[in-house]
């Protein structure tokens, strides 16, 4: 069977580039999106109640990855790929049916210009993901203290030190005038290590672009040095 889903709103995010997305919703608490919603779904009565919340789930489709198939298997990039898992053990983003979940926080909910916004942190989303679905987090049912998490239990987070070189210290000195958590973003997401298991190499610049930014760094085992943070010109 088939079935059709409409997009009921659309994802507004700091990640413009896949690359450097954190892996799960949370990670990156500074982090900031906004979900608007899309006729005829745009009208507040819709969102009523929800302020009372502090977080809610949100379904979403893979959009980038429509099309590109799937595996039964999965090595997830934590395990520096050297196991294999299935797919529904997994959230890889490459998928039967191409849908992610997050759980993300609520910071308002508001109405301008016509349409409905919800205004949100810790977001995991490529900006212009479409939304399908957006449900309430219920404490009381949604979280379970003794749950298992199978082999993300045997999972050590390693985190990187950062430092910012004196370019890259004036550079996020400009963007706090319009971003004043630039500082703290950057640095829980250079704090993640994105690189692929198979290429680390030290002496590469990485970079990607988030909010409206070029953003820079290098890594030298597990030190991170933000390199720049230059303004996208459109």
């Amino acid at each position: 069977m088939q079935y059709t889903f409409d997009t009921i709103a659309i994802i507004h995010s700091c990640y413009k580039d896949k690359f450097a997305i954190p892996r799960q919703a949370g990670l990156v608490s500074a982090s900031t999106a906004s979900i608007e919603l899309l006729a005829p779904y745009n009208d507040l009565e819709t969102t009523k109640g929800l302020e009372d919340f502090s977080h809610l789930w949100l379904s979403f489709i893979f959009h980038k990855h429509v099309g590109k198939g799937w595996n039964t298997t999965v090595k997830p990039p934590r395990l520096d790929g050297k196991q294999r898992f299935g797919v529904f053990a997994t959230r890889a983003s490459f998928r039967p049916n191409p849908i992610g979940l997050s759980l993300v926080k609520i910071e308002s909910i508001e109405q301008k210009q016509g349409s409905v916004f919800i205004n949100i942190k810790g977001a995991d989303l490529l900006d212009k993901t479409p939304v399908i679905d957006i449900k309430p987090y219920v404490p009381y049912s949604d979280s379970i203290p003794n749950a298992k998490g199978g082999f993300t239990d045997q999972i050590k987070e390693q985190t990187l030190s950062i430092t910012f070189s004196s370019a890259a210290k004036i550079d996020c000195l400009k963007a706090k005038q319009k971003y004043p958590d630039i500082e703290q973003f950057i640095q829980q997401l250079l704090s993640l290590d994105h690189r692929a298991y198979y290429y680390k190499k030290i002496d590469k610049i990485y970079s990607t672009t988030v909010y409206d930014y070029d953003l820079k760094w290098q890594i030298n085992s597990d030190q991170v040095e933000v390199i720049s943070l230059k303004t996208l010109i459109s």
